[in-house]
């Protein structure tokens, strides 16, 4: 009897062991899930802010987006940059997106039109110049909007459709009576940085871009500013898209870009600041 007395003390003490044990391992197992589902949550409280923005922008948004990310560490900023014009149809087509950032009013407004911007958020920002650019060290004689006719083979312009710079330089050639004898000339870019890099490289004699393309690049030069008078203001908006689920952060973000730290690099880059 004391023998089978020790060995239901045996088992029972074997079986308390081995609960504690299970005890333990289930708590090692659920503690890594824990800290995942930590991690999760502090991804999901992170906002994701997606900005279509003129490509003429890319440089100074590019550095824009380090200052605000790391005094905004719960805010990521995701730009996607392109012509106003196709921005603006991306937008039309439903594109997730929280802030336009245009490089003309036009397509500010035919969006404000279409219901798809919050006209309150709206915000004129900056102003920029059209100009007119050879390659560095170009040997033609191309000094004014009116030689890129007599003395050019091909003109780089954005597209007119969907660039608002080459829809700018329209109606600078337009005023000047030329516009038809420009066309003849033209290669349409996408984009006003597609004409920069034409230009840069020596593929067209000349092109149209803004000052503040012209101002980031050191293998062209700008042979003159449009005329006073030839083509609207070149005016720079942004606003928030009406379908954006982020519109406190959105808002915070145009604040921030109207402000004196954006401004200070804003103008560096050669765009002129907007009260």
């Amino acid at each position: 009897m004391k023998r089978i007395s020790k060995i239901i003390t045996a088992i029972t003490m074997s079986a308390v062991l081995l609960a504690g044990c299970g005890s333990s391992a289930q708590e090692q197992t659920q503690a890594p899930n824990a800290a995942q589902s930590t991690d999760r949550n502090t991804s999901q409280d992170k906002v994701s802010l997606t900005i279509l923005a003129a490509a003429s922008l890319t440089d100074v948004c590019d550095e824009l987006k380090g200052i605000y990310e790391t005094e905004n560490p719960g805010v990521e900023l995701v730009f996607s940059y392109g012509g106003s014009g196709a921005l603006q149809t991306q937008i039309e087509e439903g594109a997730p997106c929280d802030v336009f950032f245009s490089a003309a009013e036009k397509q500010m407004n035919a969006l404000k039109e279409e219901d798809l911007i919050d006209e309150d958020s709206v915000q004129n920002l900056l102003e920029n110049k059209i100009v007119l650019i050879v390659p560095k060290g170009s040997s033609s004689s191309i000094s004014s909007f009116e030689d890129a006719v007599d003395k050019a083979e091909m003109i780089g312009l954005g597209e007119p459709e969907s660039v608002p710079a080459g829809q700018y330089a329209e109606e600078v050639f337009d005023s000047l009576g030329i516009l038809d004898d420009v066309k003849a000339k033209a290669n349409y870019g996408q984009d006003v940085r597609t004409v920069l890099t034409w230009v840069e490289e020596g593929d067209v004699d000349c092109g149209v871009v803004y000052a503040t393309d012209a101002y980031t690049s050191d293998k062209v030069e700008i042979v003159c500013t449009a005329p006073e008078g030839s083509c609207k203001q070149v005016i720079y908006p942004a606003g928030i898209v009406s379908s954006s689920g982020n519109k406190d952060a959105a808002a915070a973000l145009i604040e921030f870009f109207a402000g004196d730290r954006a401004s200070e690099l804003f103008e560096k880059y050669g765009f002129t600041p907007l009260d």
